[in-house]
């Protein structure tokens, strides 16, 4: 998984960080999707708190905890992980149709990341599925107006 090799890069411990990624990205995943769009996953570092978003396009429906109704049933538990993992977590909305679910770590002192220089890591355009149409073929420019172009 990216997030742990950035976490690993940093210096920074895995768990509960990579828990808390997963279970975010999961039930943006499975709750948060819509056809043709995917999630966004930010992981950063500020002072001495480790704050991981993962963004989707379901801004309506939002989140809760959900205590299982049976002991059998596994549904509903990742938040309620995330809670007992985290020091703090929420939702905030974004821009219709935009939601993010983060959570935060406080990072004991020593855990401070190796500092690296800002990158930005690889990005890409939401999917589109193909259309299998040929792209127009261009054709070269004209002349400026008043030359011509002779065969000789």
């Amino acid at each position: 998984m990216l997030a742990t090799e950035q976490l690993r890069s940093w210096g920074l411990p895995l768990d509960p960080a990579a828990l808390i990624v997963a279970e975010l990205a999961s039930n943006a995943a499975t709750h948060g999707r819509v056809p043709g769009r995917n999630f966004q996953l930010l992981l950063y570092v500020v002072g001495d708190t480790l704050r991981i978003e993962v963004t989707d396009t379901r801004g309506d429906q939002l989140p809760h905890p959900k205590a299982p109704t049976t002991p059998a049933d596994e549904a509903g538990r990742g938040l309620l992980l995330v809670d007992a993992l985290a020091d703090r977590w929420g939702v905030t909305q974004g821009r219709p149709p935009r939601k993010t679910v983060w959570a935060e770590l406080t990072l004991p002192t020593s855990e401070s990341p190796k500092h690296n220089p800002p990158r930005s890591g690889p990005t890409c355009a939401p999917y589109e599925p193909p259309t299998w149409e040929k792209a127009p073929h261009q054709t070269p420019p004209l002349p400026p107006a008043g030359q011509t172009h002779s065969r000789e």
